[in-house]
């Protein structure tokens, strides 16, 4: 039975359900489907990776505290985080991995690395 590949439209003989004529055609279809998903992740993926890049940089020891305005200048975005933790007395930290930061007073901010 001879069918039409998904990706360029060629006629190819196989099996019932094979829908390409080759891995590079089925790979190139499978990219083009998944890019704008893809693309979407992969932005996200790299703010928080700067993000934990930053946290990292201004972390010699365990904890530092930092300025609002020193952490946006190196290009910090407070908007991804990849989780909250909030503490008994109500403390919210955001982390971006295992590098995290609390606000503390004025436009301050408390940053920690979780230990393990």
């Amino acid at each position: 039975m001879e069918k039409k590949c998904l990706d360029c439209g060629d006629t190819f003989k196989g099996r019932i359900d094979k829908k390409f004529c080759s891995d590079l055609c089925r790979n190139a279809y499978n990219n083009k489907v998944n890019s704008e998903s893809s693309n979407y992740v992969r932005n996200i993926n790299g703010i928080l990776r700067k993000n934990r890049k930053i946290l990292e940089s201004l972390i010699p020891e365990e904890t530092a505290k930092a300025s609002k305005q020193k952490l946006t200048d190196k290009g910090f975005n407070f908007g991804y985080y990849t989780h909250q933790y909030k503490t008994k007395k109500g403390d919210n930290y955001y982390f971006c991995y295992e590098f995290g930061y609390l606000a503390i007073e004025g436009d301050y901010f408390l940053l920690v690395k979780r230990k393990q």
